[in-house]
């Protein structure tokens, strides 16, 4: 007898969320219902003495994981525990096609273990195939979930205003629409914090707190958290967003959906594949190495010059060198330029069907998006065909 997962059958589930299960009976090699599952979400229900707990003026929110309840609503857990990320195939084995990749400390629903050693599994839109010695199950991936969930902010209203600072009367930072998910970088605000933050990020030519009534900001931070926006600090009000803990899903490798894209070259859709060769690989900044670690113009720079392109170095230099077309003209290969106040500070990559690729934290590394996860300052060609 063992303390184990069972699912909860849930038509449309957008997440999942888990909770601390009975003793029940199982077996290793129990076949499931193939449920599509978009995400596993740990429900935030932390000890009342949690909210007040985390006082300290540093950069990351401490909180006691150990402390919050787990619901589950799927049969039985399973967490990629690689460094990068563990490819997903068709089949049980290494010569069937690769259809997907479980990033590191992703969850996923396991199906069975066979005797030769392949789990089948679902995470997010993607059933396939991995190897089993590279996944945590059963009752240590419950205590391994607890360490590695992330904790996000999902916005519940129709577009988010992030803000420079805790208060409405800051400039808007960036918007961000509707169910995005944002990183929590502090959940409980104090004095100490948002005053080492101001000091780190002033500006001789944008003061953040311009407008802004300081006596009232420090009244009213506790209604506000820190997130983080790739590798950017900015924050929002709780009021519209639900904070939450969650694993990561896995990204499906489909072929490039050329749909609303006609007449996309071969040399645009071997960029794409190309690029998508290192999801899941290292966030570094400063970085230029698709293996070892690339920032978010590295990446770019390096997928453009392996297609015979020379680009600049940083995301700001790579704006102004392309030219600007309307988001609604994008074509696969096109660059996404993201920032705040008019200053370029992100890029990612448009791969078709709305979506974009970048290097984007240290958490998540090389990644997939919405392309519109927060609004572009501009969207960048020199591609000609």
């Amino acid at each position: 007898m063992i303390s184990f997962l069972r699912r909860t059958a849930i038509a449309g589930i957008a997440g999942i969320t888990l909770f601390t299960s009975s003793t029940i009976t199982t077996n290793a090699d129990i076949t499931l219902n193939e449920v599509d599952m978009a995400g596993i979400t740990l429900d935030l229900n932390l000890y009342a003495a949690d909210a007040v707990a985390n006082t300290n003026a540093d950069d990351t929110d401490v909180e006691k994981k150990d402390d919050f309840k787990l619901n589950l609503v799927y049969d039985r857990l399973g967490v990629a525990k690689v460094d990068n990320y563990l490819n997903i195939r068709s089949g049980p084995g290494e010569d069937k096609k690769l259809i997907g990749k479980l990033p590191k400390n992703a969850g996923c629903n396991i199906y069975k273990i066979n005797d030769d050693g392949w789990a089948k599994i679902v995470s997010g839109k993607v059933t396939g195939w991995v190897k089993a010695e590279y996944l945590v199950t059963d009752e240590e991936a419950e205590v391994y979930a607890k360490k590695v969930a992330t904790k996000v902010a999902t916005v519940n209203t129709t577009t988010l205003k992030v803000r420079f600072l805790p208060t409405m009367d800051a400039k808007v930072y960036d918007l961000v629409p509707a169910d995005e998910q944002l990183d929590v970088a502090k959940e409980y605000l104090n004095e100490d914090y948002v005053n080492q933050f101001i000091e780190k990020h002033a500006d001789d030519e944008f003061d953040i707190t311009e407008g802004v009534d300081k006596d009232a900001m420090m009244a009213g931070i506790g209604d506000w958290a820190c997130i983080k926006i790739d590798d950017e600090k900015a924050f929002i009000a709780k009021e519209f967003v639900d904070i939450s803990f969650k694993l990561e899903r896995a990204v499906a490798l489909e072929e490039l959906n050329t749909d609303g894209s006609s007449g996309v070259s071969s040399s645009r859709a071997s960029m794409v594949e190309y690029a998508k060769q290192f999801l899941g690989n290292a966030y570094v900044w400063g970085g230029t190495s698709l293996t070892n670690g690339t920032d978010c113009s590295g990446f770019t720079m390096r997928i453009y010059e392996h297609f015979g392109y020379s680009i600049p170095r940083t995301s700001s230099a790579q704006s102004s060198y392309f030219t600007g077309i309307n988001s609604s003209d994008a074509q696969p290969g096109d660059l996404f330029f993201y920032g705040s106040n008019g200053r370029v500070s992100h890029v990612a990559m448009y791969i078709g069907g709305g979506q974009v690729i970048h290097a984007s934290t240290e958490r998540t590394g090389i990644k997939i998006s919405n392309a519109f996860y927060r609004t572009p300052i501009k969207v960048g060609r020199i591609i000609n065909n």
